[in-house]
C-alpha cells in the first residue's frame, strides 16, 4: 500500500475546507438525501460525502457505515482529489497498486469498487468526494456517472451556500457594531 499524496494546492485547500466552518462534523438532512440518492441510483451499498482533512478523511454524510472517519493515509478518496476535474473509479481495489494491500480492501467486508467524484470549494480546491463503494467489483454505467457528478455539483451548492451565509453573518455582525460605535459616539 502507498501512502497519500497531496495536492499540490494543500495549504490553499485545507483554508478552504476551514472557511467552510464544517467542523466538528455534523449530519444534516440536505447532505444524508445526496448520499441516498447515490446508493440509490449506483446501486451500491455504500456512498459517503468525504472531507479530507489534514491527517483524516471525515464523513459529512454516510449511508452504508457507522464508521465517522478514517486515517487519510489508507483513504481511497485522498486519491481522488489529486485530480478534482475527473470521477476516480476502481472497478477491483484488489488488482490497483494503491489499494491492493489497502486495509479496507482486505477487510471485513472488503471494499472492492470504488467511484469518488471530487467536491471542490469556491476557490477549486478539491476538499472531499462523493463517493460510492461496493463490496463487489463492478464498473458505473454511463448514466451512473453522469448522476454522481451531477449530485456531486449539488453537494458543492451547499458547500457554497454555506460559505456565503458565513459571509453574511459575518457584514451582518460587523454592521451591527458599527452602529453601536456610531450611538456611543452620538
Amino acid at each position: 500500500m502507498k501512502t497519500h499524496q497531496h495536492p499540490v494546492n494543500e495549504k490553499q485547500r485545507l483554508s478552504a475546507l476551514e472557511e467552510l466552518q464544517l467542523f466538528p462534523v455534523i449530519q444534516e438532512d440536505n447532505f444524508d438525501n445526496i448520499t441516498q440518492l447515490a446508493s440509490f441510483i449506483c446501486k451500491t451499498p455504500v456512498s459517503l460525502i468525504t472531507l479530507i482533512g489534514k491527517d483524516k478523511q471525515y464523513f459529512k454524510s454516510k449511508v452504508g457505515t457507522e464508521l465517522t472517519e478514517a486515517d487519510r493515509d489508507i483513504s481511497h478518496c485522498t486519491h481522488a482529489i489529486l485530480n478534482p476535474e475527473e470521477l476516480l473509479e476502481i472497478p477491483d481495489t484488489r488488482e490497483d497498486s494503491r489499494f491492493s494491500n489497502n486495509p479496507y480492501t482486505v477487510g471485513n467486508p472488503p471494499i472492492l469498487f470504488y467511484a469518488g467524484m471530487p467536491l471542490k470549494a469556491s476557490n477549486g480546491s478539491a476538499i472531499g468526494t462523493l463517493c460510492v463503494l461496493d463490496t463487489q467489483p463492478r464498473q458505473l454505467q454511463n448514466d451512473e456517472k453522469i448522476a454522481l457528478k451531477a449530485l456531486a455539483r449539488q453537494v458543492e451548492n451547499l458547500f457554497e451556500l454555506r460559505r456565503q451565509n458565513l459571509d453574511l453573518n459575518k457584514t451582518k455582525n460587523e454592521l451591527k457594531q458599527r452602529n453601536h460605535q456610531l450611538k456611543d459616539f452620538a
